[in-house]
């Protein structure tokens, strides 16, 4: 693979924002990266190379430098996270995305992602954290730093900032659970660290990031969560098991993704870490599909004889007429709380969470537009049915067919349900005739119908 091409997304403030699109598939996974990036240097080191290869292999990626780092605009100062954030909405509308799963990880990346799924669930189909999500030294995150040892760190690195013979051990801090054998891992940093920032601009994100908190909104997060880690054998990773302990007891929404084998990326195979993140990124999936079905009650209405009554009365007067025939069908709907899926022509698609009500409104309809000259079949039908376009605003299922089947075989003023809601308004009141068993079009078996006469 070549290096991709730059482009720059515009963020609201103006910033420009440079990004990387790359690979396809069903689902875009956004990366937020720590904070030495710089999109064309990156292509430079073998394991980086064949991280986002791996990537995007069968999703589609998209990698940006944060304003302030690599390709993006530099700033005079760290900018907040607030300001950060606007980074991501940019990148994704820039790129036509409307959701996408958010990869956190290094310096800053893991806050950046959490506070965005945050702002946008809407926007945000998972968050997979992979490394910490502050960096002060606490109880609950052992393995932070205090206020001291940053200063200790910057007092020592600062003054030797893109240096090869300071930058692999600089890097090795980093990845406290990893044997890093990685020959010229230091010529590579040193070299991304001199394009990422400058010294000063270093010093100023690393002092924003140890005061940045978000563990107050962790509880606000909810998308799904995953927290990626090795399963622990150390007593490292047990301190750093007890943090990720902590992150799951305040998001109800977390999970761990316990990786055996797990490497970082930038230093070894990273197989083990894609693989995950695409089980995981496909079991969400799987579960809103599940999530998007609902049991509930269909009714299809349509007016009998429409073609013939608007030819008796024109055009004028058949809209007006419609006009009329669509309010009685509302105030219906609002008496018997269901709800308008849509009309089709001189036809309603309405749902209902009872069955009982479903076919009153039903026979209240048939009765509502007699005064009008008019007279509607009508279908009802229980079953699942799948939430469809945006918002669940429309709905489809077989239930859906089948209900539509039903309401094309009703006569006029006449409901006819299936037997399936028959049998569950049982001490409703309702009455009903046997109209035997018939074949659906395009449904499989025969169903047998009922008219709803009382």
């Amino acid at each position: 693979m070549d290096t991709p091409r730059t482009r720059w997304a515009k963020t609201v403030d103006g910033a420009s924002i440079a990004y990387q699109d790359l690979g396809s598939g069903p689902s875009t996974l956004v990366c937020a990266f720590g904070h030495v990036t710089h999109l064309e240097i990156d292509w430079e080191w073998p394991a980086n190379v064949a991280f986002m290869r791996r990537l995007s292999r069968n999703m589609r990626v998209l990698n940006f430098d944060k304003r302030g780092t690599g390709m993006s605009d530099r700033l005079a100062a760290a900018p907040s996270l607030e300001v950060q954030m606007d980074d991501i909405r940019a990148v994704m509308d820039a790129a036509g995305v409307e959701r996408a799963a958010l990869l956190g990880t290094g310096s800053g990346g893991p806050q950046l992602a959490a506070v965005y799924a945050a702002t946008h669930p809407d926007r945000t189909l998972a968050l997979f954290i992979y490394g910490w999500l502050y960096d002060k030294r606490t109880p609950e995150n052992p393995l932070g730093y205090t206020e001291d040892e940053l200063e200790e760190e910057l007092r020592t690195l600062l003054p030797h900032w893109g240096e090869e013979e300071h930058a692999e051990d600089y890097v090795r801090s980093w990845m406290p659970f990893e044997r890093v054998d990685a020959p010229g891992l230091g010529e590579y940093f040193a070299k991304a660290a001199r394009y990422a920032r400058t010294p000063t601009s270093h010093e100023a994100f690393a002092r924003m990031w140890l005061e940045t908190d978000v563990r107050g909104l962790l509880p606000t997060i909810h998308v799904p969560t995953f927290f990626v880690t090795k399963v622990p054998d150390s007593e490292l990773r047990r301190k750093w098991r007890a943090t990720l302990d902590y992150y799951l007891s305040v998001m109800a929404c977390a999970r761990l993704l316990e990786v055996p084998g797990l490497v970082d990326p930038i230093v070894g195979d990273p197989e083990a870490l894609v693989s995950a993140v695409e089980s995981a990124i496909a079991s969400v999936q799987h579960e809103e599909a599940v999530l998007d079905r609902k049991l509930a009650t269909v009714v299809f209405t349509d007016i009998v004889g429409s073609t013939r009554k608007a030819t008796e009365i024109g055009d004028h007067g058949w809209a007006d007429l419609l006009k009329r025939h669509d309010l009685a069908v509302r105030t219906m709907l609002a008496r018997y709380r269901g709800t308008e899926v849509k009309t089709m022509g001189d036809g309603f698609l309405a749902t209902f969470d009872g069955p009982a009500r479903a076919v009153k409104c039903a026979q209240g309809i048939c009765e509502a537009v007699k005064p009008l000259g008019l007279e509607v079949r009508a279908g009802c039908h229980t079953g699942e049915i799948k939430l469809m376009g945006e918002g669940g605003a429309d709905v489809g299922g077989i239930a859906v067919h089948i209900g539509a089947r039903v309401s094309a075989l009703a006569g006029p003023s006449e409901v006819l349900v299936s037997s399936t809601v028959k049998d569950l308004v049982a001490g409703s009141g309702l009455v009903f005739q046997d109209r035997g068993e018939h074949q659906l079009k395009g449904v499989p078996e025969k169903w047998r119908l009922y008219s709803a006469t009382g």
